[in-house]
This record gives C-alpha cells, sequence and structure tokens, in this order.
C-alpha cells in the first residue's frame, strides 16, 4: 500500500499500513491491518528511518495512539533522539476496528469471543515484531509503553527480546501473578484514597455530588445519546481522579450540574435548580469513553488473566467497600466515584455496549486465557529496561509494581510521588529525560 506523507511545522509524518494475521498462530488465514504513523524532524531528510526507531505503546487497553499536532512535549523530545512510531494497536484507530457493528459481521456470541481473544498484548507485541521486521529488517528497536502499553511491553520482554535494543515503561508494570481479584483490591483502596483527597480540596462538591444522585434516584434523566444516566453510572467519573488535571476537570464539571435559577444566582436557585444542565450531561459523555473504545469495557479485566476466569472481578470486590454505596436520599457520608473498574451492567446500561453482552459474559466466565509473563526469561532479562512507578498511582498499584519489577533482570526504577499516572503526558520532558538518564548510566 503507498504511503502518504504530511508535513507540518516541525514534523514529517509518514502513515504505514500493515497486513497481519488475525490469529499470528494461523499466518495464513484471517488478515487485519495495522496501522502507524512514522514520524522524524524536518532536520531528518527524506530518510525516514534515520535514527534509532522508537515505537510507542498507548494506554488502555482499547485506545489508539496519540495524534501528533506538534514537535512537543515526550515526543518533541524522543525525536531528538529516534524516529518515532506511533502504532494504532489491534482493534484501535485507524487499524481494523473493534467495534459493536464489525463484531456483529463475525457471529454469534461465541464468535466474537473468540474473535477478541486475539486483542491482548500477546497478539499486540507479534504484531510489533511483523512491523518492526518490515521497517527495519533484522535491526532492533526501543519501546515506550504508557500503562496498558508497559504491560505489552514487559510481555514483549518475555515473547520477543532479540527485536529490542531498551524498553521504557511510564506507569506501566504489570503484576505477575496477581489475581483480578487482588488487583481491584487495592485499586479500590487506592481510588478510595483519591476520593477522599478530592473531597477534601473541594468540600463543598461531596453535596453536588449527593444532589446528582437523588436527582438520578428519580430514574428521569437522559444522556444526549439516549442512555437513562444512573447513580452508578454517574459514579463512574471517578476515573477522572487518577490523573494529575482529573481533579480540576471533575470539579469544573460538577460545578455545571444544574441549571442556574432566573437570577444566576447559582445552582441551588430558581425553579429550574434540580434540572441536570445540558453542559453537564453532554461534559459527562465527553469525559467517558466506553461507548467508543469497547475493547477497553470487554477485554479490561482480562489485562489480567492467565490461565483463570476474571468473573467479574471489580463488581465482586465492590460490596467491600461501602463507601460506594449509594444509600439513596438523605445519605450523610460522601458518595465515593468509582476508578478504573468495569461492571456487568455498563452492557445492560451503555446503548453502544449492549450488543456485546453476551461476549462479555463469556470472556469473563473463561478461563482458557494464556500466561502472558515469563519470569524466569524476566529474571534472565539482558534488555536494557527503565521505569517511572508512581507511588501514588490510582489505576496500577505500586506494590505490584515493584513485586514485578525485583523479577526483572537490570530494571532501573525511579520511583516519586511528583507525578500521578498521566506524567508522560503532562510532564513528558522530564519524564522520559529521566528514563534515557537512567539508561545512560
Amino acid at each position: 500500500m503507498q504511503h502518504i506523507t504530511h508535513r507540518i511545522p516541525g514534523l514529517v509524518i509518514t502513515e504505514h499500513h500493515f497486513l497481519a494475521p488475525l490469529d499470528h498462530a494461523h499466518p495464513n488465514g484471517q488478515k487485519i491491518q495495522i496501522f502507524g504513523r512514522l514520524l522524524r524532524t524536518e532536520e531528518d531528510g527524506d530518510n525516514e528511518v534515520q535514527r534509532p526507531l522508537l515505537v510507542f505503546l498507548q494506554g488502555g487497553p482499547g485506545f489508539c495512539a496519540p495524534r501528533p499536532s506538534s514537535n512537543s512535549g515526550w515526543l518533541g523530545f524522543a525525536l531528538k533522539t529516534y524516529s518515532v512510531l506511533m502504532l494504532d494497536e489491534r482493534g484501535t484507530g485507524r487499524s481494523t476496528p473493534v467495534t459493536a457493528r464489525t463484531l456483529s459481521r463475525v457471529g454469534d456470541a461465541a464468535a466474537q469471543a473468540d474473535y477478541l481473544k486475539l486483542f491482548r498484548s500477546d497478539s499486540i507485541v507479534q504484531d510489533c515484531e511483523l512491523v518492526r521486521r518490515d521497517l527495519i529488517g533484522s535491526e532492533k528497536w526501543s519501546v515506550l509503553g504508557q500503562s496498558y502499553g508497559g504491560f505489552c511491553a514487559v510481555h514483549y520482554l518475555c515473547a520477543a527480546p532479540e527485536g529490542l535494543a531498551q524498553v521504557l515503561l511510564t506507569g506501566g508494570i504489570p503484576p505477575l501473578n496477581a489475581t483480578a481479584l487482588d488487583v481491584y483490591r487495592k485499586t479500590f483502596a487506592s481510588s478510595a484514597r483519591r476520593n477522599d483527597e478530592f473531597y477534601k480540596r473541594y468540600p463543598a462538591d461531596q453535596s453536588i455530588v449527593q444532589r446528582i444522585a437523588e436527582r438520578l434516584d428519580q430514574g428521569d434523566v437522559y444522556l444526549p445519546s439516549g442512555d437513562l444516566l444512573t447513580v452508578r453510572r454517574f459514579q463512574t467519573l471517578g476515573i477522572l481522579l487518577g490523573a494529575s488535571d482529573g481533579f480540576e476537570e471533575l470539579h469544573y464539571l460538577l460545578e455545571h450540574a444544574f441549571v442556574e435559577g432566573e437570577h444566576g444566582m447559582g445552582p441551588a436557585a430558581g425553579p429550574y435548580g434540580d434540572e441536570l444542565s445540558l453542559i453537564f450531561l453532554r461534559g459527562f459523555e465527553n469525559a467517558l469513553n466506553y461507548d467508543t473504545n469497547p475493547i477497553y469495557s470487554v477485554l479490561h479485566e482480562a489485562c489480567y488473566t492467565q490461565a483463570f476466569a476474571s468473573k467479574w472481578s471489580a463488581e465482586a470486590v465492590r460490596p467491600e467497600w461501602d463507601a460506594f454505596a449509594w444509600k439513596g436520599a438523605g445519605q450523610t457520608s460522601p458518595l465515593y466515584l468509582t476508578g478504573e473498574m468495569i461492571f456487568p451492567w455498563f452492557f445492560d446500561e451503555i446503548g453502544a455496549l449492549k450488543p456485546l453482552k453476551e461476549a462479555a459474559q463469556l470472556l469473563a466466565e473463561s478461563a482458557d486465557w494464556p500466561v502472558l509473563y515469563d519470569q524466569q526469561a524476566l529474571e534472565a532479562n539482558q534488555v536494557p529496561v527503565a521505569a517511572a512507578v508512581y507511588t501514588g498511582d490510582m489505576y496500577v498499584d505500586y506494590e505490584l509494581c515493584l513485586q514485578t519489577a525485583a523479577s526483572i533482570q537490570g530494571i532501573q526504577l525511579w520511583c516519586t510521588s511528583d507525578h500521578e499516572h498521566n506524567g508522560l503526558r503532562a510532564e513528558g520532558e522530564l519524564v522520559l529525560g529521566k528514563l534515557l538518564e537512567l539508561l545512560a548510566q
């Protein structure tokens, strides 16, 4: 396929399309497309891979690579040393997409579940190896894995270390053996902590959250998409609390919750004070991606499954935390908002996910997931690895990260409380610079 090149100030961007087997165990079977953007500076001229190649693996699962608009942030810093490949992992972005519509063509729920099992990190790494060989042959490349992209990179160390020059991990060291239940017990605890910190910063928001929940309890508030907004779905806004700017994003969304009174005296004034505003309802939908990125919902718990079933682990753990339970009007304790958790009722309440309910249930019940991590291979690792580990990370537990890191031979750790999970996006030059400095020692 012909490559298309664009130029924007400071960047030369070449679009690449690769054909990969849907199932790498059957290389002559059905093919899917993998899309990537190869980025270099204008100073590099027409040679696409003049510098060492760094491939970026995005967080998720189920999210495409960032769309570059300038030579800045971590990307601008990286391009001083590397050419950078922004890869849309299988099923995302301009790679062959996974949506309810495309899955409907696969077959029944069982066929869809089998299809979706081919979109985990093991397949992503095999795609990477195919792409690497296509672009640079036998040369090695470096991997920068953010969040779930780091999970993929650690599997890469186990499955195909011969393709790797370096591995850089930001907020993404996976547990080697912990079950999904183990993970969610940790992340419910960190979500509770972040709720406490949020309400301490914005104490008046406790009453706004309570008031929203009371209004939603009446059962007649609909989102612009047409979905009914329930209290438990409203609580999923807590996923914002894990980012460095998440407290403010949530606070400013909550301040728009209710229509102002006729004299503009704030959300409690006037005859329309109990109606949720369109600004809030639209903002709620824009803040979350469960409908547009279905892989995230159907495979999130499967990030942790290795020869065992997830069985809706987050739903199983939730009752252990009374603070996340809505007790109805008159509740005096703060209502906590949930974090990075997927619940089975998503497939009843989120319209775009409803067609995937049966497949999602089969995936939750399945125990035949391949093992992703080889501890012996990690203990014998020879690839230079550096990782940023955020001590307060709400999504990826710090203690579980350290347990895995202890098994990776030669890993250089930077443990810091100065950044949240989105450190690479928020302060990319600092974070990436620190990791490269560790590798240079």
